[in-house]
């Protein structure tokens, strides 16, 4: 029986937010900030849960992101579709447009914040938790703790808008209309994150690392995982950007990380089964007692549920062969290759990808021989436009969330979303020590080979051949394949993007999005009878791969060096306070 985790409970009653105005309605009507909600621990529970659910709603925030906030929203307010802004996903789906768009270097100025954007209201919830908690007359600890949620989510909510804008208004007190502070510039992000940082520092002072009768809320380990992602975010940020101070973020991230390491609270998933155990933790029911997940947006029948196996299988979208290309080659003397230096790597047919390569991969893109293991189907994969039912823009099929029995319930599947895993702390652990220059083999096998071991994937070597894919950018092979199994195990995660800003690498955006080898002689099989001959090709050394936006208004994408790293302000904000100013070149 799936129990429920109180946290994301809040959070499902986002689901009825269409009922009311605001979060705000649900609380006291009263000034809260006159003194007369703040007595009790229960009243500071009940308003610490509400912040949990405004976070939790995807209609206005996407930093707290699952699978959707509504049974229908699975399509465009979810982890899936928003990979269609990274180099993993392609996608001809018209739900993702705002997605490809922002990748092809398209976005336009809004007129409004939308989804995910320039809006506010969220952090004047914190703020009021923090600007009246210590009214209550109960024990600091306790107390302290309510204030620790705050704190958390004020620290995640700023991360997501520095992220998207750079420097942004910061503002650690509850306003109202008229307050002067509306009207001020921006103030510059090196700051906004220094006040980031404390934010997180103090939520890990103040929560505990566990609850009583409190089962699922934040803890001190979650505010750690945040913590060892925003520095490590902030550090490589610094480092690439040019903006100095790198290393002490990069410091913060790694100590993070260590002390999520020494706590022993967590550890990888692993039940010895290569071929399975990767892909169970996200066709699962009941993330909670799962020892490597921080944290998860559950889900429930009959309160939240989604869709997110139906749209996996069903979008015309799927991953790129880029993506499929960072795969290593297992080879026959036992080490794991990339597919540029690998001695057995084919791609003369699509099965044959499959062939000796990374367990991830067969876990994450279907395998056409496991059709009907998966699919439970004989229909045929993979399936291209032309050819009628699930069809896919790059010809391979994500499987990573989907589930066949899930599928069948529909807008009612209960899987749940894992948020902080600790695969990924790990990740960051290793590629903090990589930058600050003192990665050891220890350090790789207490790390990054954990997860390798779970894919039977022969174990990383300190500087290991560099692959040419990667050869001219700059840094060094440890590097390089730490970030490649962070694209590989974090894939559909959210975090691919943001990586790639970081490192300052939104070059890749840039670059023709493909996706299966698909010959001429593949479009004449009786395979492919009845593909579309809208689906074309481009040749890459001699030969052809699906051209994924061909003949669409995104086939010639670009990335602006100077410009695409952020988002524009909308039109309106900027008409209301023209101090805040517009970032460079929109």
């Amino acid at each position: 029986m799936k129990k429920y985790s109180i946290p994301i409970l809040f959070s499902l009653a986002v689901a009825f937010q269409s009922c009311n105005d605001s979060f705000l309605d649900r609380l006291p009507t009263t000034d809260l900030n006159d003194g007369l909600y703040w007595n009790s621990e229960d009243d500071l529970k009940a308003y610490a849960n509400g912040i949990y659910n405004q976070a939790g709603n995807n209609g206005d925030y996407m930093f707290f992101l699952g699978f959707t906030n509504t049974a229908f929203g699975s399509a465009t307010h979810a982890v899936v579709p928003i990979e269609a802004q990274t180099d993993n996903h392609g996608s001809r789906a018209s739900e993702h447009e705002t997605f490809i768009r922002r990748a092809a270097g398209q976005q336009t100025i809004p007129n409004d914040a939308g989804q995910g954007g320039w809006l506010w209201p969220f952090l004047r919830v914190c703020n009021v938790m923090l600007a009246n908690y210590q009214h209550v007359p109960i024990a600091e600890s306790i107390k302290n703790q309510y204030a620790g949620e705050a704190l958390f989510f004020r620290a995640w909510f700023y991360l997501d808008k520095v992220q998207n804008y750079g420097d942004v208004p910061y503002v650690s007190t509850p306003l109202n209309t008229d307050s002067p502070q509306l009207f001020d510039k921006r103030t510059p992000r090196k700051q906004v994150m220094d006040s980031v940082l404390r934010d997180i520092n103090l939520a890990i002072e103040y929560l505990p690392t566990s609850w009583t009768n409190g089962a699922g809320r934040i803890t001190k380990y979650t505010a750690l995982a945040l913590k060892s992602r925003l520095a490590l975010y902030e550090g490589t940020y610094r480092k690439y950007h040019g903006l100095g101070d790198a290393e002490n973020y990069l410091r913060e991230s790694l100590d993070a990380s260590e002390k999520l390491m020494a706590s022993n609270v967590y550890k990888i998933y692993n039940t010895g089964k290569p071929k399975a155990d990767y892909r169970s933790l996200f066709i699962n029911s009941e993330l909670s007692s799962n020892p490597e997940i921080i944290m998860a947006r559950n889900y429930v029948k009959g309160i939240l549920t989604h869709n997110m196996s139906g749209y996996v299988q069903t979008q015309n979208a799927g991953p790129t062969r880029d993506f499929v290309d960072d795969f290593l080659c297992i080879e026959p003397d036992g080490t794991a290759k990339p597919i540029a230096l690998s001695s057995i790597y084919n791609d003369a047919s699509i099965e044959n990808l499959f062939n000796n390569r990374d367990a991830r991969l067969s876990q994450i893109v279907l395998d056409p021989r496991e059709e009907q293991t998966i699919f439970r189907s004989n229909v045929g994969y993979p399936r291209l436009l032309g050819m009628g039912g699930d069809i896919s823009a790059t010809g391979y099929h994500l499987i990573k969330y989907f589930d066949y029995d899930q599928r069948q319930l529909a807008t009612n599947s209960d899987t749940d979303a894992p948020i902080f895993r600790y695969a990924e702390i790990l990740l960051n652990y290793a590629e903090a020590k990589a930058e600050l220059g003192t990665l050891s083999q220890t350090d790789l096998n207490r790390s990054i080979n954990l997860l390798r071991d779970r894919a039977g994937v022969p174990r990383l070597q300190l500087n290991p051949p560099m692959d040419p894919k990667y050869a001219g950018e700059g840094i060094s092979s440890n590097l390089v394949e730490i970030r490649r199994e962070r694209r590989i195990e974090l894939c559909y995660e959210q975090t691919r993007y943001q990586d790639l800003m970081r490192w300052k690498k939104g070059s890749y955006l840039a670059k023709k999005v493909l996706g299966i080898r698909f010959e001429d002689s593949d479009r004449n099989s009786p395979r492919f009878a009845k593909v579309s001959s809208s689906v074309k090709t481009v040749e890459v050394g001699g030969k052809k791969y699906i051209d994924v936006y061909a003949g669409s208004d995104f086939v010639n994408r670009v990335f602006d060096e100077d410009k695409h790293y952020l988002m524009p302000l909308p039109i309106n904000v900027l008409s209301k306070n023209p101090a805040l100013g517009q970032n460079p070149k929109w």
